[in-house]
C-alpha cells in the first residue's frame, strides 16, 4: 500500500518531496521513501536525497527512514555503510511484499551497522517507528515545520 492510500496519510503532517526516482515523505520523526519501478538508486540519488533532508529537517537531525517497497527497484547494499556518513538515520524499516523482497532486506541487514526491521506493511512499519517515539521521549524535541 502506497502512504497516500493509508490512514496515516490524512492523519500524519507530512511534506511531499516528489522526484525524478521516487516520492518521500517527511514527516515528524521519521520519513517514508516509494522508489519509481526500475529505478536503480545509487549513491548519486542517495546523496541528493539526504541534501533534502538536511535541507528539510536541520544539519542535525537525527530519523527513523521506512522504505515503502511498492515498486520493484534495485540498490546497492553497500550504500548503507556511506549513508551512516550522514548520522541523520537512526533506524529503518523495510516494508517487504513478498518473498525475494524480505530476503533482499535480509542483506541489506547485514551491511547495516543500525537496526533494520523487515516488516510485513506499511500499517506495520509506521507503528513500529511510533511505537519506538514512545519508547524514546527524547526523540520529540524535534521541532517540525511545514514548508
Amino acid at each position: 500500500m502506497k502512504f497516500e492510500n493509508s490512514t496515516y496519510c490524512n492523519t500524519l503532517n507530512h511534506y511531499k518531496l516528489e522526484t525524478s526516482f521516487g516520492n518521500f515523505y517527511f514527516c515528524e520523526k521519521f520519513f517514508i521513501a516509494e522508489l519509481h519501478t526500475g529505478v536503480h538508486f545509487d549513491w548519486p540519488k542517495i546523496e541528493v536525497l539526504a541534501n533534502e533532508i538536511i535541507a528539510f529537517y536541520g544539519k542535525n537531525v537525527k530519523l527513523d527512514y521506512i522504505s515503502n517497497r511498492v515498486n520493484s527497484y534495485s540498490i546497492d547494499p553497500q550504500n548503507w555503510i556511506k549513508i551512516e556518513k550522514y548520522n541523520v538515520i537512526m533506524r529503518s524499516a523495510i516494508v517487504c511484499y513478498n518473498h525475494m523482497m524480505y530476503m533482499n532486506a535480509s542483506l541489506e541487514k547485514r551491511f547495516s551497522k543500525g537496526k533494520i526491521y523487515p516488516c510485513l506493511s506499511l500499517n506495520e512499519a509506521i507503528e513500529w517507528v511510533m511505537k519506538l517515539e514512545e519508547v524514546n521521549p527524547e526523540k520529540s524535541k524535534l521541532k517540525f515545520i511545514l514548508i
